[in-house]
């Protein structure tokens, strides 16, 4: 069976009406990211980062999957799929997607403030600033913040050398180390990319652009890929 690694971005999730990073009226817009979303910002203000990731988890959890995401998980009809996402939303998990890495962790976990590798459930939208880990520590968002390290990234690293078709969605690669992921795949691998803008790597090979929005141009991917009529 094909392996098939898919690396998606907010754009994918955008559909969905989750605010993106990128954009001009994006989730950070109105937020100083030095205040909520760094360790420092934790030492000195941890009740305003902790309303902040309950406001993106709430968001999170009322927001459905899309087309893209549901056309993602019927591929493993027929391939070994490996989701990267960039996201911290669950909504490839809730389309049916079985394996799936989440890069900067996920907004429906929490971490232990001491130690990073555990973590727990979090049962609704609130995560409460008395809630604690089996260490004693508070707990906070399973979320990446600037400046930590991305402990996932080599093992994506790893499913990348081995795929055999990449497939990047809804990602300006604009954000490192996952904007690097792509330079793992080899050369003369297939990779698709699609989004409304298309971010500059041609110096990539076997590259086929697909100037769509999530929504429309992963479902068609999925269905030449699952039938082999093209688009």
């Amino acid at each position: 069976m094909k392996k098939i690694v898919v690396l998606t971005g907010a754009g994918i999730s955008a559909e969905s009406g989750l605010k993106t990073f990128r954009d001009s009226d994006g989730l950070w817009e109105g937020y100083d990211v030095q205040k909520v979303a760094t360790p420092e910002a934790w030492q000195q203000n941890p009740q305003l980062v902790q309303d902040f990731y309950n406001m993106r988890r709430r968001d999170a959890l009322a927001a459905k999957p899309n087309a893209a995401h549901y056309a993602l998980a019927e591929l493993e009809q027929q391939y070994n799929v490996t989701i990267i996402t960039q996201n911290i939303d669950d909504l490839h998990e809730r389309a049916g997607s079985t394996n799936v890495m989440h890069l900067h962790g996920v907004i429906t976990r929490s971490q232990s403030s001491l130690n990073p590798a555990l973590t727990y459930p979090i049962e609704g939208w609130e995560l409460k600033m008395e809630a604690m880990c089996e260490l004693g520590s508070q707990l906070r968002a399973h979320v990446v913040w600037f400046g930590e390290d991305v402990p996932m990234i080599i093992p994506a690293a790893r499913e990348c050398q081995q795929a055999d078709l990449f497939i990047l969605v809804g990602s300006s690669l604009a954000v490192y180390p996952a904007a690097g992921l792509v330079n793992y795949v080899h050369y003369n691998v297939p990779k698709y990319i699609i989004d409304p803008k298309i971010p500059d790597i041609n110096r990539i090979k076997n590259l086929i652009k697909i100037a769509d929005k999530a929504s429309v141009g992963v479902p068609a991917l999925v269905r030449q890929l699952l039938t082999g009529v093209p688009r």
